[in-house]
């Protein structure tokens, strides 16, 4: 019966943080986009420590990121976490999940694929989160954030957003 609860509460802390709402695509969690590296719990002292990787260098959101995993992580029991940032090796667009993915086209923004084992990335068309169409073109390198491009259908006319393949 005591082992229940326990297992429970060893795996609040990662729950917790996989929660995080992305604040700049708040229809993905940085659980989703591959941004949380891991959550590690001390046995002994029940310190949790956070290992998050930015999607680029320079990213504006990770300042609200580290506060929302402590202010999520206080809300289930651990008010002392330590959150890190690792830039090595870089985030890649092939670490967002296929929930993630589903979740972004749902929400009308254009995921990368994943790229294949030793593939060059080359966008030759983005698919329409729309319609679907490939009939696409790319209007402005930078879309809403930093990490978007803004691209045009040219079947249904929508605007729409491209995460940037790293």
């Amino acid at each position: 019966m005591a082992s229940a609860p326990r297992a429970a509460a060893a795996s609040a802390p990662r729950e917790a943080v996989a929660a995080v709402v992305d604040p700049e695509i708040r229809v993905v969690t940085i659980d989703d986009l591959g941004i949380l590296r891991s959550v590690q719990e001390d046995p002994d002292t029940g310190r949790v420590t956070v290992t998050i990787t930015p999607t680029y260098t320079g990213c504006p959101a990770m300042d609200v990121i580290r506060a929302d995993i402590r202010r999520a992580l206080a809300a289930v029991g651990h008010p002392e976490a330590e959150v890190h940032t690792v830039h090595s090796p870089a985030w890649s667009t092939d670490w967002i999940s296929e929930v993630g993915r589903a979740k972004l086209a749902a929400a009308g923004i254009a995921p990368p694929a994943p790229a294949a084992p030793g593939a060059v990335p080359l966008t030759l068309a983005v698919r329409c989160p729309q319609c679907g169409s490939a009939e696409t073109e790319q209007v402005s390198r930078f879309g809403s954030t930093a990490c978007k491009a803004l691209w045009r259908c040219r079947s249904c006319r929508e605007p729409f957003d491209n995460v940037k393949a790293l």
